[in-house]
């Protein structure tokens, strides 16, 4: 299957991205690791890419697209892929659109994780990362230290990452809106979005998502 998932900071796509390819048994192409994988393989696509960001300013779609081109031409994805950050606007969407068509592909699916702003706001506002060790994360409100700011399994200070403040958050929210949701029009009206509500436990998050794929609904 070829799907695309798609939702605003603090849905959890990343994490139902893994979920979602692991289950189906296809590659999951996030933007970040198309980045990381090429600039760290020295590509040409890497190296002007790096270029870019060394100068602090956004990568041109072409540079994007064309890492994308490549990684679904690999073997593992000619049976299907998952796609997580990409296409990230319409140019991209469209892109994606014209390398399919060249290739004899189509997507089966866009998968729209949905939620509620004031609950995207809270669940990245709220979270609070250890200096010592950034895989433990706790939250405000969800999942509090027994300490207020201590870290409870290596004793490490507690903070607020600044991508994570409330201003900021909603700004990055303003950006999923003006950018990224007029995709996710663009492929209703080629009858392929699928609305998933994104709240809930993860398990059952995932199991909604794959229900509603197609040919796989019980």
């Amino acid at each position: 299957m070829r799907i695309l998932l798609v939702g605003p900071p603090g849905a959890g796509k990343g994490t139902q991205a893994a979920l979602l390819a692991e289950n189906l048994t296809i590659p999951h192409i996030s933007t970040g690791d198309l980045f990381r994988a090429n600039i760290s393989d020295g590509t040409e696509l890497g190296r002007k890419a790096q270029e870019y960001m060394r100068e602090g300013k956004l990568v041109p779609d072409e540079i994007t697209i064309g890492m994308a081109a490549d990684r679904m031409a690999q073997d593992d994805a000619g049976k299907g892929f998952l796609l997580d950050g990409f296409p990230r606007n319409l140019g991209q969407a469209e892109a994606l659109d014209a390398l399919l068509r060249e290739s004899g592909q189509k997507l089966d699916a866009v998968l729209n994780l949905e939620a509620p702003e004031e609950e995207v706001v809270k669940r990245i506002a709220g979270r609070r990362m250890c200096r010592k060790d950034s895989s433990h994360i706790f939250h405000a409100e969800f999942h509090r230290p027994e300490t207020e700011g201590v870290c409870d399994i290596c004793g490490g200070e507690l903070y607020q990452r600044e991508d994570d403040a409330e201003d900021t958050v909603r700004k990055r929210l303003e950006v999923y809106r003006e950018e990224t949701e007029p995709i996710i029009d663009h492929y209703r009206e080629q009858g392929l979005v699928v609305t998933i509500e994104a709240l809930g436990a993860v398990p059952e998050v995932t199991r909604r998502a794959l229900d509603a794929l197609p040919e796989r609904g019980r």
